[in-house]
């Protein structure tokens, strides 16, 4: 599995709708709700098989009210 970790900036007034879609569609390890530049933080496993980017945007992009996101991808743990 590859962790990545997802920041989404969400349209205006839309954050907890999009946070609560995300937790719907069970695609997450781990949700918060941050403070600065963006508006949520998402910790993601992606299969080993499946090409990251097209997996996000399969999987979380769709979801109306996602603005811009900032993906961060890990490398084995030290």
């Amino acid at each position: 599995m590859n962790c990545v970790f997802i920041q989404i900036r969400c349209k205006p007034g839309t954050a907890y709708r999009v946070a609560s879609d995300i937790a719907l569609r069970e695609i997450h390890s781990e949700l918060y709700s941050t403070s600065g530049e963006y508006d949520l933080l998402l910790k993601m496993y992606i299969p080993d098989e499946a090409d990251i980017g097209k997996y996000i945007n399969d999987n979380l992009l769709v979801i109306d009210g996602i603005e811009r996101t900032l993906t961060t991808l890990t490398f084995r743990a030290f």
